[in-house]
């Protein structure tokens, strides 16, 4: 079925259809990101290792070796009360 130009359903007066121009946009949309992302990790700096024992936050013996899990906080006790199983 032809509408008022004489073009078929899904193309245009070119001859190439919306789905080969949606296609076209798509492909340099992910050339474009993977551009864009390439520069980035290229621009990143570099990261460096923390030497074992050395944090960039001090923290004194007894932060270190406190107990950080405490099973009465109410926040916890909440949790499972919830996600009962």
């Amino acid at each position: 079925m032809s509408n008022e130009t004489g073009t078929d359903k899904g193309q245009e007066v070119g001859g190439q259809g919306t789905t080969a121009l949606r296609r076209d946009v798509l492909k340099a949309m992910t050339g474009a990101t993977a551009v864009a992302a390439a520069a980035l990790v290229g621009a990143a700096p570099e990261a460096e290792a923390q030497q074992p024992g050395k944090s960039s936050v001090r923290e004194t013996k007894a932060e270190r070796t406190k107990a950080r899990y405490q099973p009465d906080a109410p926040d916890v006790q909440a949790f499972y009360r919830t996600n009962r199983y």
